[in-house]
């Protein structure tokens, strides 16, 4: 028996995302390919047009207890306060399950975080840009302002994962204001759920990256 054998490498760090759609997980699957020094497993789970209970379940059920030492779960809030608004009278509002989902994680899985973002992921990118608290009630408005400081966004796999010129790599300079600029609205309020919030500073601050990007 080889020395390889007797002695199997001890695995490394691994992360998980629980995301609700591509815009996520093309996000991550770039940072993944420009910072090689992370030597750390970073792994999107993509659950686009899934339910708030699928995902809630891929959490809990099929990630907690696997290899990964955190779990993330992504979540863009403009849909849930969407469906929340037209939700049918009598019938379970998505915002108070997010919310009573949100509180069993942080109670009972000292390895999951929820990272809310309101309205969504390119908030996370306008941020890289401008410091803002303005709520703004969907995903297209935000991409409107973002299209001021880079001119050609378009929400395309061709578009954010082109060679050498990514959405990472064309977000990155910005990468440390972005930071600041979401620490400076506070994180996810029950009370208030159509503040303006950006929790990615959570995803980046995280045990397992802080240092490669605290």
């Amino acid at each position: 028996m080889s020395s390889r054998m007797r002695n199997p490498p001890i695995a490394g760090p691994s992360i998980a995302a629980v995301v609700g759609g591509e815009t996520e997980a093309w996000y991550l699957n770039m940072l993944k390919r420009n910072e090689k020094d992370i030597r750390i497993t970073i792994k999107p789970e993509i659950h686009s047009k899934k339910s708030l209970k699928d995902q809630y379940e891929k959490v809990v059920l099929d990630l907690v207890n696997k290899e990964f030492t955190k779990v993330f779960w992504i979540v863009d809030l403009d849909s849930i306060i969407k469906e929340t608004r037209e939700a049918p009278r009598g019938a379970p509002k998505p915002m108070e399950v997010f919310k009573n989902y949100r509180q069993t994680l942080i109670e009972k899985y000292r390895n999951v975080t929820v990272i809310v973002n309101n309205p969504c992921l390119e908030f996370w990118f306008l941020l890289h840009f401008e410091k803002t608290n303005k709520h703004f009630n969907n995903c297209s408005k935000v991409e409107a302002q973002l299209k001021k400081h880079i001119k050609n966004y378009e929400k395309t796999k061709r578009y954010f994962t082109k060679k050498n010129d990514d959405i990472y790599l064309k977000l990155k300079p910005g990468f440390f204001t972005a930071l600041e600029n979401a620490a400076a609205l506070g994180n996810f309020d029950e009370r208030n759920p159509n503040k303006a919030i950006c929790e990615m500073k959570e995803f980046f601050f995280c045990e397992e990256l802080r240092n490669y990007f605290g």
